[in-house]
């Protein structure tokens, strides 16, 4: 039993899975400039497998190009507006929990992907643009809790600079990542394996956007009530000293 709580306790390590901005990562953007944002925002992007899922759920079916540009720009639309503001007005939120609904994102375009709310509700789904647009939010606030975590300073015009410059990392991220993930499914479709799982790889998408979700929710979990969590209590009090540390790290 014990073995299980460890190997539970790591696999939902809140540092494993928050895909937050690393101490190296912070020193790098005190010593460097705008293009250390930029490939911040990149990289980010790159590692953010929350949001690469979406857009890979997003994308899965579509093959005309006039229709995988809507809907990315929508999109990308939709995670500028909060990347910019949330972080230039500094509104933010609980990470973790933004996350979940981040997650649930993931698991909604893998349902509506297998036709879910026909199948199981007989319902009419949603706008997928709507839904798009609506997502594309959450997941620039996600974003922007990130990018909140970094010293951005107090000159209103750097400031702006530096969230402008994360947020161009962010979409030269996406675009390589969608350029991947295009030339993928292009020669999957071709395949005769893709009609046989495309609703396999569907149902993957909602499990892993479930795990994620459990995942996100540990980690506030985590966060909120440490004492919750059945570990030796010894480690789980250095755990999160750790955390505390990191986390006066941050705003200092």
């Amino acid at each position: 039993m014990k073995l299980l709580f460890f190997l539970f306790s790591v696999i939902a390590s809140p540092q494993l899975w928050a895909h937050g901005i690393s101490a190296a990562d912070k020193q790098a953007m005190l010593d460097g400039g705008y293009l250390r944002y930029i490939w911040l925002g990149a990289t980010h992007m790159l590692s953010g497998y929350d949001h690469l899922l979406f857009i890979f759920g997003v994308i899965f079916f579509l093959t005309s190009f006039k229709d995988i540009v809507k809907f990315i720009s929508v999109f990308t639309f939709g995670h500028c507006i909060t990347l910019v503001f949330a972080t230039f007005f500094k509104i933010t939120a609980n990470y973790y929990l933004v996350d979940a609904v981040i997650a649930i994102s993931v698991m909604y375009k893998g349902f509506e992907n297998i036709d879910g709310f026909k199948k199981y509700f007989d319902w009419k789904a949603p706008s997928l643009l709507t839904m798009v647009f609506a997502f594309g939010l959450i997941h620039g606030f996600g974003l922007s809790t990130r990018l909140q975590q970094l010293p951005l300073g107090d000159d209103k015009m750097q400031m702006l600079f530096r969230i402008l410059s994360f947020n161009v990392g962010v979409e030269v991220g996406q675009i390589v990542a969608l350029t991947a993930m295009l030339i993928v499914l292009s020669g999957w479709r071709k395949a005769q394996s893709f009609a046989k799982f495309a609703y396999a790889a569907n149902v993957g998408l909602i499990a892993g956007g479930i795990f994620l979700f459990f995942m996100q929710f540990h980690g506030f979990w985590h966060t909120s009530d440490p004492d919750a969590f059945p570990l030796n209590k010894d480690d789980h009090h250095h755990v999160h000293e750790d955390m505390k540390a990191e986390e006066i790290n941050i705003h200092n």
